[in-house]
C-alpha cells in the first residue's frame, strides 16, 4: 500500500546510499587487483563475482523478494551481510580470502539494486515523471563516493615538505599532490572500508523506508506462476522484449569495458599511451559522467515523451561509440578526454534507466521485481561477465607490449560494437503501443 505522505525524499536517500557503495570501490579495482599480484585469470574471477551474483540473484534473491519478504527488510539484511564483507576487503590482500569476501558482498549487494528499484516503483504514482528524480539520488551517491578520495589519495608528506602558506595555497598543494605508484595502490584499500561503512548505514536506514510487502502467490496458480523469474522469462517469447534483452547484453558489455579500461587509460603517462591524469583525480574525472547524468535524468521524462523508447535508447548507445572514438583518436588532448566523460551520464540514463522504466511499463505488476532482475541478468550479469573476462586479458596481454598499450586499437573494439548495437536497435526493436 502506498502511504499518504509522499516518500520521495526517503527513496532518494536510499538511492544515494545504494549507489555510493558501488561507486566507492568499482572505478579503481581494475588497477588495484594487479597491484596485489593477482594474475589476469584471478582478476577475472574477482571481477566476475558481481555479474555471477546478478545471475544467481535472478533465480533466488529476486524470487524471495517477490514472493516471501517485505522488500525493505530484504534490503536491510542484505546490506548488513554485504557491508561486513566489503569492509573486510580493505584488510585482505591474498587471492582466496579476497575472492570469497567479494563473492559474499556481491551475492548480497547485487540483488538490492533491483529491490531498490522495486521499492521506488511501488511508491510512485507516475514512474515516468518521478523515477528520474529518485534515481538521480543514485547518481549523486556515485559522485559523493568519488570526490572525497581527492584528499584521501594525497601524498601528505609532499604537502608538509612544501609548507604552503594560507588556506588557498595549502588547498592547491594538496589537490596537486596525488599519490602515485605503489602508494596509490596501497591507499585504494580505503575505497572498500568506506563502502562497507555506508552499506552498514543503509542496513539501518532500511528500517525507515516505506513498507513494501511481499507479493504472495494466489492459490491455484500454475507451476510457472509459482516462480516469478519463470514468469519473467516467458515474456522473452515476445520479439521486442527478446531484442531489447540482447541489446542490453551488448550495451552492458561496452559500458563495462569503459570501467575496465578508463582508469588505467587516464592514469597512464603519455609515453605509455595514456592521458597522465594525477592519481587522486582519476575518480573525480570519471565522476563527471555522473554529474551529467543528474541533468540527463531531469529531462529523461520529457525526452521519452518526445522521442519515444527506441530513439531515446539509440542516443544512449551511440554515446558509447562517440566516447570511445574520442579515446581512440585524441588521447594527446586531455581536455577532450575529460570533457567527453559527460557522455557517460547520457549513455546511462538514455539506455539503462530507460530500460528499467520500459520494464516497469510493459511487465505484469506481480513480477516486476523479477522482470527487473531479468534485464539485470544482462545489464549487471552476462554483459559485465563478458567485459570482466575479456577486459583484463585484452588490455594486459593483447594490446600491451613493452609497457606501452595500443589504446587506439583497444578502444575501437567497443566503439564498433556499440555501432552494431545501435543498428540492431534501430532496425529490429518495435514495441507495441501501450494502452
Amino acid at each position: 500500500m502506498t502511504p499518504t505522505k509522499n516518500p520521495r525524499n526517503r527513496l532518494f536517500l536510499m538511492m544515494v546510499m545504494e549507489f555510493f557503495i558501488w561507486g566507492a570501490w568499482l572505478p579503481l579495482i581494475f588497477s588495484y587487483l594487479p597491484s596485489l599480484g593477482f594474475t589476469p585469470i584471478q582478476q577475472a574471477w574477482v571481477l566476475n563475482a558481481f555479474p555471477l551474483s546478478a545471475i544467481v540473484g535472478m533465480f533466488f534473491s529476486n524470487q524471495f523478494a517477490d514472493r516471501h519478504f517485505a522488500a525493505e527488510k530484504f534490503l536491510g539484511f542484505s546490506h548488513l551481510i554485504g557491508g561486513l564483507a566489503v569492509l573486510g576487503l580493505g584488510f585482505t590482500r591474498a587471492f582466496w580470502p579476497f575472492f570469497i569476501l567479494m563473492l559474499v558482498h556481491c551475492l548480497f549487494y547485487v540483488p538490492t539494486i533491483s529491490i531498490a528499484n522495486s521499492i521506488a516503483f511501488a511508491h510512485m504514482k507516475d514512474a515516468r515523471k518521478e523515477f528520474g528524480f529518485v534515481r538521480m539520488g543514485g547518481t549523486l551517491g556515485w559522485i559523493l563516493a568519488a570526490w572525497p578520495f581527492t584528499f584521501i589519495f594525497v601524498d601528505w608528506a609532499r604537502v608538509k615538505a612544501a609548507a604552503p602558506h594560507g588556506l588557498v595555497a595549502w588547498l592547491g598543494t594538496a589537490l596537486g599532490s596525488g599519490l602515485t605508484g605503489q602508494a596509490l595502490k596501497q591507499a585504494t584499500r580505503w575505497t572498500y572500508i568506506v563502502a562497507g561503512a555506508v552499506s552498514l548505514a543503509l542496513a539501518a536506514y532500511s528500517l525507515l523506508l516505506p513498507h513494501t510487502p511481499a507479493k504472495k502467490r494466489a492459490a491455484g496458480t500454475s507451476s510457472t506462476e509459482r516462480f516469478a523469474w519463470l514468469e519473467a522469462f516467458r515474456l522473452l517469447k515476445l520479439p521486442f522484449v527478446l531484442i531489447l534483452w540482447l541489446i542490453a547484453f551488448i550495451d552492458a558489455f561496452v559500458h563495462n569495458l569503459y570501467f575496465n579500461w578508463t582508469g588505467s587509460f587516464l592514469g597512464a603517462s603519455a609515453a605509455a599511451g595514456g592521458v597522465g591524469i594525477p592519481g587522486n583525480w582519476i575518480m573525480p574525472v570519471m565522476s563527471l559522467g555522473q554529474v551529467s547524468e543528474i541533468l540527463t535524468m531531469l529531462v529523461l521524462g520529457m525526452v521519452l515523451k518526445k522521442l519515444g523508447w527506441r530513439f531515446t535508447m539509440l542516443i544512449g548507445i551511440l554515446g558509447h561509440a562517440a566516447r570511445f572514438a574520442v579515446y581512440a583518436f585524441f588521447p594527446a588532448h586531455p581536455w577532450m578526454i575529460v570533457t567527453i566523460q559527460v557522455l557517460h551520464g547520457i549513455c546511462y540514463a538514455f539506455f539503462f534507466a530507460t530500460v528499467y522504466i520500459f520494464v516497469d511499463t510493459y511487465f505484469p505488476k506481480d513480477v516486476r521485481s523479477s522482470a527487473q532482475g531479468l534485464f539485470n541478468v544482462m545489464i549487471l550479469g552476462l554483459g559485465v561477465l563478458a567485459a570482466n573476462t575479456l577486459g583484463p586479458w585484452l588490455i594486459q596481454s593483447v594490446f600491451t607490449a613493452g609497457g606501452v598499450t595500443d589504446f587506439r586499437s583497444l578502444f575501437l573494439l567497443p566503439c564498433l560494437t556499440a555501432l552494431g548495437a545501435a543498428i540492431l536497435l534501430a532496425v529490429a526493436f518495435r514495441p507495441p503501443a501501450k494502452a
